[in-house]
């Protein structure tokens, strides 16, 4: 994307120019060689600042780089003081994250053990005027890797996750299509739906190295046309039936790929709990009000 780069050299030029500033650098999807990038991409700009209140306080200099036309801020009480956020989205489309630290607190961050989580998902010096990123680790990426589940973590999700259903069927026997949403979507996929793909995904790749993003975006490159159609199936609109049919297909999703994980990974899979949940579901859905 054009405009978004000529925004990033924008930056380098007037922090250069500028003695306040004494390092600059590029973090998170555009510089993380496992992250898809496209022209909605961020620009995620570290700014290490002399004197940074006088930055945190005022917001006239993120105009240098365009006309904002939303801008979100947090304070540095939000982060332990470490840092503060000013998040500005540009009429010309381009959205960027700055992240202020002062130079102590930076310096400090840069000899934590393991490297912060920000920097481990990958980083790029763009300016530093004073050798303050000497001795920053490189990044090992390891906190976008899925990570192998033990037989506790596993039971514990797949249980859940029955359990869970009940209170959508019950939400849906009440017309109560706000809750169902909140449990069927926030709970049923983000919480259990969403690792166990990412579970499945990693155990055909053997558990070697291997990322699907943030909340299951690279999912439907590493599964098969079949299993994907499986899992749009359990989206749905604001139709009851509809949701008891998205709700049904939830449970089939998951029964396939825990029984394959389960079998891989020597694990066993709760088939009675199952069993009495999905009667259950079916005497909900079929009960007289």
């Amino acid at each position: 994307m054009k405009v978004r780069e000529e925004k990033l050299q924008h930056i380098i030029r007037w922090a250069e120019s500028n003695p306040d500033i004494r390092a600059v650098l590029l973090t998170s999807s555009l510089v993380n060689p496992y992250a898809p990038v496209d022209d909605f991409s961020d620009l995620d700009i570290e700014l290490v600042f002399e004197h940074r209140k006088a930055y945190e306080d005022n917001n006239q200099w993120v105009k240098f780089f365009g006309v904002p036309i939303s801008m979100i801020e947090e304070k540095d009480e939000v982060f332990e003081g470490k840092h503060a956020m000013k998040m500005v989205l540009y009429k010309d489309h381009v959205k960027i994250d700055f992240k202020l630290y002062s130079v102590t607190e930076f310096v400090k961050e840069t000899k934590a053990d393991p490297l912060p989580g920000d920097w481990d998902v990958g980083y790029q010096v763009l300016l530093d005027k004073d050798d303050l990123t000497k001795d920053m680790k490189l990044p090992t990426y390891e906190s976008v890797m899925i990570q192998k589940p033990t037989e506790k973590q596993f039971h514990q999700l797949i249980n859940d996750f029955w359990w869970d259903t009940t209170y959508v069927a019950k939400c849906l026997k009440r017309g109560d299509i706000f809750y169902a949403k909140f449990m069927s979507e926030n709970i049923l996929r983000t919480d259990y739906l969403v690792p166990l793909i990412e579970w499945y995904i990693a155990n055909s790749h053997d558990w070697s190295n291997i990322t699907t993003n943030k909340h299951g975006r690279l999912f439907k490159k590493h599964l098969s046309a079949e299993l994907w159609s499986r899992v749009e199936a359990t989206f749905s609109g604001s139709d009851i039936e509809e949701n008891w049919t998205a709700l049904l297909a939830f449970g089939d999703l998951v029964h396939e790929l825990g029984t394959v994980l389960t079998q891989k990974l020597n694990f066993e899979y709760p088939f009675q709990l199952e069993t009495d949940i999905r009667h259950y579901l079916t005497e909900v859905k079929d009960c007289l009000n």
